[in-house]
């Protein structure tokens, strides 16, 4: 889902005068919006990692790495 769609999925709750007070959205689309940030913060932590020239892996190598240590993910 875009964030597009997230937006508009929104409902508000105003007050007596009409002035936005707080956001309500479906449990289904909160989870969606979680899973935007995250993906957003992990594109910034690579972008980080790629300027600062650290050795960044796959998420399959980095999986299999962990397994191996038998870490389960």
């Amino acid at each position: 889902m875009s964030i597009t769609e997230l937006i508009q999925a929104a409902q508000f709750l105003v007050d007596a005068a009409g002035n936005k007070k707080a956001v309500v959205l479906d449990y289904v689309y909160w989870n969606e919006f979680l899973e935007l940030l995250e993906d957003l913060e992990d594109a910034e932590e690579i972008r980080r990692l790629r300027e600062a020239s650290e050795e960044t892996l796959s998420w399959e190598s980095a999986k299999a790495e962990l397994r191996r240590e038998g870490i389960d993910v």
